[in-house]
């Protein structure tokens, strides 16, 4: 696909990767980028254009498709930590990042796949985690909305494919942003993971694999469970 001249939208394009992923579309050439947030007025790129998206709210999401109705590119940014445990989580906040990170991605998808197919079919990000495949007892609700959203990946793909629309999954370890702000671990700046998207969507790749730890995850998929799941 070519960004240059695309017309992007960006869900949670007011901070981290999002914030990135939507500057760099910008330097790529695209003629617009919607930031698609739940407060526009946390948009200060005025280069961007802001709009009103909710993503666990399909009538903000269906309102949000047919006020940008010239889109060709679809980023699934927009995501929600912090649950914890699955034994321990409190329930709430468990469907709450389920709502974000699998639901959301699939009530978008829904309303802007006929957008897509009337602008000839385009390109759609869903931005996913190593966690989709490598769980920590800590965060045992967030590996599973985000398990949920890969497979959502992979079935949107499938059903996309006849009317021209890529599918990208985008799998990365741990980022320097807000999310991972108290965690004393090695972090990949999120410039990084915006430019390998945004290279596979131009290259027509379906998988971002962004460090060293999510490509190590991918090939354990083919080992025993235990591999992907350490006791701490």
């Amino acid at each position: 696909m070519d960004i240059s001249g695309s017309v992007a939208l960006v869900t949670g394009a007011n901070r981290g990767l999002g914030r990135e992923l939507a500057a760099q579309l910008l330097e790529r050439g695209a003629k617009t980028v919607y930031a698609a947030v739940r407060d526009p007025q946390s948009v200060t790129d005025e280069r961007l254009v802001p709009v009103a998206l909710d993503v666990t709210d399909p009538e903000s999401v269906r309102r949000a498709a047919e006020a940008c109705g010239d889109v060709t590119l679809v980023v699934n940014n927009a995501g929600r930590a912090g649950a914890g445990s699955l034994l321990n989580a409190d329930l709430d906040a468990v469907r709450a990042e389920l709502e974000t990170n699998y639901l959301g991605p699939l009530h978008v998808v829904r309303a802007f796949a006929p957008v897509l197919a009337r602008n000839g079919g385009g390109a759609v990000v869903d931005v996913l985690s190593v966690l989709s495949w490598f769980a920590l007892p800590a965060s045992g609700s967030y590996s599973a909305s985000k398990a949920a959203a890969w497979s959502l990946t992979n079935s949107v793909r499938a059903e996309l494919r006849g009317q021209g629309t890529l599918v990208v999954g985008a799998h990365m370890g741990y980022m320097d942003t807000d999310m991972t702000a108290r965690l004393d671990v090695p972090k990949i700046p999120p410039a990084q993971v915006a430019a390998q998207i945004l290279d596979a969507v131009a290259a027509g790749e379906e998988e971002v694999l962004a460090d060293d730890i999510t490509r190590g995850a991918k090939q354990l998929l083919s080992g025993p469970p235990t591999a992907l799941a350490p006791s701490r």
